[in-house]
């Protein structure tokens, strides 16, 4: 059922004039009975201007890109990639063609904001949504977002996801390009154990994020496959599965601090597997500043085969992503201008890079 003005306005226990004047800005309204209205259209995911089927166009010349932190070079690779596709040079004349506007919308990491840039994005009946990297596996997030797309999916937006896979429900109306984080993870550390490394330490991601399993899935299956078994903590807490493992957020600085727990923890490993590149810069300071050498005393390897990997000292092993070809792949999907894959889903395949920073442990 369509959602009016009228309805907004009843749940707000205003008038709809009021909810007019707060949604155009127009008018100075009270704090408190703005926010009444704004909580009245998420409630009921009123969308401004009226239903995309009652407007002569569907939707508009808008495309969002989300992104966690545009300042990564994994994600601003992608949205630089995909606006190329959607918001591509036109024919000289100034005068806009078939482009769209693309839109990065960063959430900083936060499920929060995640949802309320999609509905942002719905009340301006954006033309498509892009959303790159893991996804929070949360289960009340993970519904509020399948909720939230099928809306989106509904008014005529196409929905791309870059980097991410699908949703579990396996939404026809989804178009995702997954990385094979999994596959990746398992060839980093096959790669290490070929090199007779047998304490190898793990620098991951956050655990909510779909990325961080699945890369750590895949270290883990090549260390079973090898009959190797976590080192058990002995402290009995759940999410603590074993000493050679921290958990960080994706930067340099998490990569700095939990190389030196795992060091503190077991000074033993010979090599460390970090969660993404730019956590392996923060790895090898800290095993500079140990005193050890890379990687004559330990390995380090990262993920993602960022522009800077091949020119650090040494140059870091690493599992390369295609990331500007999937999102060009992503920016064509939302235009249009390319055919989903069979099913929907695409899974991109990574390559191992061996690089200097990882050989054989002396001795």
């Amino acid at each position: 059922m369509t959602v009016t003005l009228a309805d907004v306005a009843a749940r707000a226990r205003v008038s709809p004039a009021t909810v007019s004047r707060v949604l155009n800005g127009n008018y100075p309204v009270a704090a408190s009975t703005r926010e009444r209205v704004l909580r009245a259209v998420d409630d009921l995911d009123y969308v401004l201007n009226g239903p995309a089927s009652s407007l002569a166009a569907a939707t508009s010349d808008l495309v969002g890109i989300l992104v966690n932190d545009i300042a990564d070079p994994f994600f601003g690779i992608m949205a630089g990639a995909a606006q190329t596709q959607i918001g591509g040079p036109g024919d000289g004349s100034g005068r806009a063609g078939g482009e769209k506007l693309a839109v990065i919308c960063n959430t900083g990491g936060s499920p929060e904001r995640e949802l309320t840039y999609l509905t942002l994005l719905q009340r301006q009946r954006a033309a498509a949504v892009v959303l790159t990297g893991g996804a929070v596996e949360l289960p009340a997030h993970r519904a509020a977002i399948a909720a939230k797309l099928a809306k989106l999916a509904d008014a005529g937006t196409r929905i791309v996801f870059c980097g991410r896979p699908p949703l579990p429900e396996g939404d026809a109306l989804v178009a995702a390009l997954a990385f094979d984080n999994r596959g990746g993870g398992r060839r980093l550390t096959e790669h290490l154990l070929s090199l007779d490394h047998r304490r190898i330490g793990y620098v991951a991601g956050p655990p909510e994020r779909t990325t961080t399993r699945h890369r750590l899935e895949g270290h883990r299956e090549a260390l079973r496959t090898a009959g190797i078994t976590p080192d058990p903590t002995g402290s009995g807490d759940v999410g603590e599965e074993d000493r050679l493992t921290v958990h960080g957020p994706y930067d340099r600085r998490s990569g700095y601090e939990a190389t030196l727990e795992l060091l503190r923890r077991a000074p033993d490993v010979t090599a460390i597997v970090a969660a993404n590149d730019t956590v392996a810069l923060g790895a090898c300071a800290a095993v500079r500043d140990q005193g050890m050498r890379i990687p004559q005393d330990i390995s380090v390897a990262g993920f993602d085969d960022l522009p800077f990997s091949v020119d650090a000292v040494p140059a870091l092993t690493t599992v390369r992503l295609p990331l500007f070809e999937a999102g060009a792949r992503a920016g064509r999907l939302a235009m249009g201008k390319e055919n989903p894959p069979p099913g929907g889903i695409a899974t991109i395949a990574a390559e191992l890079m061996i690089r200097g920073s990882t050989a054989a442990p002396r001795g």
